[in-house]
Protein backbone atom coordinates (compact mmCIF):
# COMPACT_ATOMS: atom_id res chain seq x y z
CA UNK A 1 0.00 0.00 0.00
CA UNK A 2 1.34 3.24 -1.01
CA UNK A 3 1.71 6.47 0.97
CA UNK A 4 -1.46 8.55 -0.59
CA UNK A 5 -3.66 4.91 -0.37
CA UNK A 6 -3.79 4.61 3.69
CA UNK A 7 -5.60 7.76 3.94
CA UNK A 8 -9.14 6.86 3.29
CA UNK A 9 -10.15 7.56 7.21
CA UNK A 10 -12.11 10.76 6.39
CA UNK A 11 -10.82 12.52 9.73
CA UNK A 12 -7.10 12.28 9.05
CA UNK A 13 -5.31 14.60 6.96
CA UNK A 14 -3.26 14.09 3.99
CA UNK A 15 -0.05 12.82 3.69
CA UNK A 16 1.14 16.23 2.44
CA UNK A 17 -0.93 18.22 5.23
CA UNK A 18 0.68 16.53 8.39
CA UNK A 19 4.01 17.16 6.62
CA UNK A 20 3.51 20.84 6.22
CA UNK A 21 2.25 20.43 10.34
CA UNK A 22 5.22 18.53 11.18
CA UNK A 23 7.68 21.17 9.65
CA UNK A 24 6.23 24.07 11.28
CA UNK A 25 6.38 22.39 14.58
CA UNK A 26 9.47 20.93 14.15
CA UNK A 27 11.23 24.34 12.46
CA UNK A 28 12.46 22.21 9.25
CA UNK A 29 11.34 19.22 6.73
CA UNK A 30 13.46 16.22 6.81
CA UNK A 31 13.28 12.38 6.04
CA UNK A 32 12.66 11.55 9.69
CA UNK A 33 9.57 13.83 9.58
CA UNK A 34 8.40 12.36 6.76
CA UNK A 35 9.74 8.81 8.15
CA UNK A 36 7.81 9.82 11.50
CA UNK A 37 4.27 11.26 9.98
CA UNK A 38 3.67 7.83 8.11
CA UNK A 39 4.53 5.81 11.02
CA UNK A 40 1.86 7.55 12.96
CA UNK A 41 -0.38 7.61 10.40
CA UNK A 42 -0.11 3.76 10.40
CA UNK A 43 -0.15 3.71 13.82
CA UNK A 44 -3.84 5.44 13.53
CA UNK A 45 -4.88 3.39 10.68
CA UNK A 46 -4.09 -0.09 12.48
CA UNK A 47 -6.14 1.11 15.49
CA UNK A 48 -8.96 2.54 13.92
CA UNK A 49 -8.56 5.88 15.35
CA UNK A 50 -9.37 8.58 13.22
CA UNK A 51 -9.82 11.93 15.22
CA UNK A 52 -6.84 11.97 17.28
CA UNK A 53 -7.80 15.63 17.91
CA UNK A 54 -11.46 15.21 18.28
CA UNK A 55 -13.44 12.65 19.65
CA UNK A 56 -10.81 10.04 19.58
CA UNK A 57 -7.88 12.47 22.24
CA UNK A 58 -7.95 10.61 24.89
CA UNK A 59 -7.92 6.59 23.63
CA UNK A 60 -4.49 6.61 22.63
CA UNK A 61 -1.06 6.55 24.17
CA UNK A 62 2.08 6.80 21.98
CA UNK A 63 5.46 5.35 23.52
CA UNK A 64 8.37 6.47 21.25
CA UNK A 65 12.17 5.07 21.31
CA UNK A 66 14.41 7.16 20.25
CA UNK A 67 14.61 10.90 20.77
CA UNK A 68 14.64 12.03 16.97
CA UNK A 69 12.88 14.22 14.22
CA UNK A 70 10.38 11.69 13.63
CA UNK A 71 9.36 12.02 17.71
CA UNK A 72 8.01 15.38 17.03
CA UNK A 73 6.54 14.28 13.97
CA UNK A 74 4.69 11.42 15.61
CA UNK A 75 3.52 14.33 18.16
CA UNK A 76 1.67 15.90 15.56
CA UNK A 77 0.13 13.14 13.92
CA UNK A 78 -0.92 11.75 17.35
CA UNK A 79 -1.89 14.73 19.20
CA UNK A 80 0.25 12.77 22.36
CA UNK A 81 2.42 15.30 23.87
CA UNK A 82 4.59 14.65 27.07
CA UNK A 83 2.76 17.43 29.20
CA UNK A 84 -0.54 15.78 28.44
CA UNK A 85 0.76 12.22 29.34
CA UNK A 86 0.10 10.44 26.68
CA UNK A 87 3.45 10.46 25.10
CA UNK A 88 5.78 8.26 26.84
CA UNK A 89 9.73 7.96 25.85
CA UNK A 90 11.51 4.96 26.44
CA UNK A 91 15.39 5.50 25.14
CA UNK A 92 16.10 2.46 22.92
CA UNK A 93 17.36 4.23 20.19
CA UNK A 94 14.98 2.96 17.42
CA UNK A 95 13.39 4.22 14.96
CA UNK A 96 10.08 2.73 16.41
CA UNK A 97 6.53 3.32 18.20
CA UNK A 98 4.26 2.06 20.22
CA UNK A 99 0.54 3.26 19.60
CA UNK A 100 -1.75 1.63 22.69
CA UNK A 101 -5.53 1.95 22.28
CA UNK A 102 -6.68 2.59 25.91
CA UNK A 103 -10.13 2.08 25.50
CA UNK A 104 -9.93 -1.62 23.87
CA UNK A 105 -6.17 -1.91 25.13
CA UNK A 106 -5.08 -3.04 21.76
CA UNK A 107 -1.17 -1.98 20.98
CA UNK A 108 0.24 -1.86 17.96
CA UNK A 109 4.51 -1.52 17.88
CA UNK A 110 5.77 0.02 14.34
CA UNK A 111 9.23 -0.12 13.39
CA UNK A 112 11.39 1.68 10.18
CA UNK A 113 13.26 -0.79 8.35
CA UNK A 114 16.97 -0.78 8.01
CA UNK A 115 16.33 -2.05 4.29
CA UNK A 116 14.25 1.31 3.02
CA UNK A 117 17.68 3.42 3.57
CA UNK A 118 19.30 1.04 0.64
CA UNK A 119 16.13 1.01 -1.51
CA UNK A 120 15.55 4.92 -1.37
CA UNK A 121 19.00 5.13 -3.00
CA UNK A 122 17.99 2.52 -5.80
CA UNK A 123 14.73 4.35 -5.78
CA UNK A 124 16.52 8.03 -6.69
CA UNK A 125 19.73 7.52 -7.66
CA UNK A 126 19.76 10.56 -9.64
CA UNK A 127 19.89 12.63 -5.85
CA UNK A 128 23.13 12.91 -4.10
CA UNK A 129 21.92 14.36 -1.03
CA UNK A 130 21.43 11.70 0.94
CA UNK A 131 18.36 13.67 3.01
CA UNK A 132 16.58 14.48 -0.29
CA UNK A 133 16.91 11.36 -1.52
CA UNK A 134 15.34 9.59 1.78
CA UNK A 135 12.87 12.50 1.67
CA UNK A 136 11.16 11.50 -1.84
CA UNK A 137 11.44 7.68 -1.49
CA UNK A 138 9.47 7.37 2.01
CA UNK A 139 6.79 9.71 0.89
CA UNK A 140 6.81 7.04 -2.36
CA UNK A 141 7.49 3.26 -0.45
CA UNK A 142 4.82 1.16 0.79
CA UNK A 143 4.07 0.89 4.12
CA UNK A 144 5.54 -3.08 3.82
CA UNK A 145 9.04 -1.75 2.66
CA UNK A 146 9.01 1.10 5.28
CA UNK A 147 7.76 -0.82 8.51
CA UNK A 148 7.44 -3.85 10.44
CA UNK A 149 4.26 -3.87 12.09
CA UNK A 150 3.86 -5.87 15.22
CA UNK A 151 0.64 -6.54 17.42
CA UNK A 152 1.83 -6.18 20.99
CA UNK A 153 0.41 -5.86 24.84
CA UNK A 154 1.02 -3.21 26.99
CA UNK A 155 0.58 -3.17 30.88
CA UNK A 156 -0.52 0.17 31.69
CA UNK A 157 -0.91 0.82 35.64
CA UNK A 158 -3.22 3.28 36.46
CA UNK A 159 -0.65 5.87 37.37
CA UNK A 160 0.56 5.83 33.46
CA UNK A 161 -3.01 7.03 32.28
CA UNK A 162 -3.10 11.05 31.54
CA UNK A 163 -5.02 12.65 33.70
CA UNK A 164 -4.18 10.63 36.83
CA UNK A 165 -4.46 12.38 39.99
CA UNK A 166 -1.79 10.41 42.22
CA UNK A 167 -0.30 10.74 46.12
CA UNK A 168 2.25 13.27 46.32
CA UNK A 169 5.30 11.98 48.09
CA UNK A 170 8.14 13.60 49.66
CA UNK A 171 11.45 12.48 49.35
CA UNK A 172 13.15 11.97 52.78
CA UNK A 173 16.43 13.12 51.92
CA UNK A 174 15.93 15.56 49.27
CA UNK A 175 12.39 16.83 50.86
CA UNK A 176 11.51 17.05 46.75
CA UNK A 177 7.77 16.08 45.95
CA UNK A 178 7.38 13.11 43.67
CA UNK A 179 4.15 11.68 41.70
CA UNK A 180 3.26 9.17 39.94
CA UNK A 181 4.48 6.53 42.17
CA UNK A 182 8.07 7.34 40.88
CA UNK A 183 9.47 6.84 44.79
CA UNK A 184 11.91 4.26 45.52
CA UNK A 185 10.98 2.17 49.41
CA UNK A 186 15.01 0.96 50.57
CA UNK A 187 15.69 0.20 54.01
CA UNK A 188 12.51 1.76 55.78
CA UNK A 189 13.43 5.37 54.10
CA UNK A 190 11.21 6.21 50.89
CA UNK A 191 13.87 8.17 48.17
CA UNK A 192 13.28 10.20 45.53
CA UNK A 193 15.39 7.71 42.08
CA UNK A 194 18.15 10.66 41.93
CA UNK A 195 19.00 9.85 46.09
CA UNK A 196 18.54 6.42 45.72
CA UNK A 197 21.06 6.80 43.21
CA UNK A 198 19.54 6.71 39.52
CA UNK A 199 20.61 9.91 38.16
CA UNK A 200 21.21 11.55 35.06
CA UNK A 201 23.96 14.59 37.01
CA UNK A 202 26.12 15.28 39.80
CA UNK A 203 25.98 18.30 42.19
CA UNK A 204 28.95 20.80 41.86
Amino acid sequence: MHAGSCLTVTKMKTLDEYLRDAEQAHGHLCAGQVLGVRLAMLGLVKLGIDDPYGKDRKRLVTFVEIDRCATDAVSVVTGCRLGKRALKFRDWGKMAATFVDVSTSKAVRIAAKESSKALARQMHPELADKNNQQMLAYREMSEDDLFTVQWVKVELPPEEFPGYRGERIVCESCGEGINFHREIRREGKVLCRSCAGERYYEPV
